[in-house]
């Protein structure tokens, strides 16, 4: 065999080598990617659950607190204001991130505020479809943070992957991006002052 023909089959063995475990990093990656719009679903359907209840949270409470007509209205406003901002698991940046949460977060401390009010109203609080509400409100709080959890799990797995040698060289190559992930609150880091 000449010495031409061996350099050629080596180089050819190479690229293909080469190729093969860029093709088996790019799926990887692929794979990883999907786990994170899998993971960012889940979020926004546990969001969804909590964004359903609430027109029936405020209507067993308007059945007994009609003079509680600003709370309500903050609640269902805040709703509307959520269910308008969305991400696009594709294309998520930490600024759209950022504004989801606090959508959110407004949505969150507005149910606080109706449940705060509903003690002035024992029956209400008797009432068993408002403390089904309410526990189903409380497993949907558990829900989010689990899911928002798994999310940013997805997402390290993702962005390590990413940013790891020689798997860098492939991420930069295909344009894949490291995600963002959910982020405590401002402030959040103070426990609530609670006062009687």
């Amino acid at each position: 065999m000449k010495k031409s023909n061996i350099i050629i089959l080596s180089i050819v063995g190479i690229l293909v080598v080469i190729f093969l475990w860029g093709n088996g990093k790019y799926n990887k990656m692929v794979n990883y990617d999907e786990g994170v719009s899998n993971a960012w679903s889940q979020v926004e359907s546990q969001y969804q659950r909590r964004s359903d209840l609430i027109p029936n949270l405020v209507a067993t409470v308007k059945g007994y607190a009609t003079h509680e007509n600003t709370t309500l209205t903050e609640v269902v406003e805040a709703r509307a204001k959520a269910t308008q901002v969305t991400v696009d698991p594709t294309n998520m940046t930490p600024e759209k991130l950022a504004e989801y949460q606090a959508a959110q977060t407004q949505v969150g401390s507005a149910i606080g505020r109706l449940l705060v009010s509903v003690e002035a109203y024992p029956d209400l609080k008797a009432n068993k479809n408002f403390q089904e509400l309410q526990v189903q409100l409380e497993g949907t709080e558990n829900r989010i943070a689990v899911q928002r959890q798994n999310f940013n799990d997805a997402a390290k797995a993702f962005n390590v992957m990413i940013r790891r040698f020689p798997s860098v060289m492939i991420a930069n190559m295909f344009g894949f991006e490291k995600k963002a992930y959910f982020e405590a609150e401002a402030g959040s880091e103070k426990a609530p002052e609670v006062k009687f």
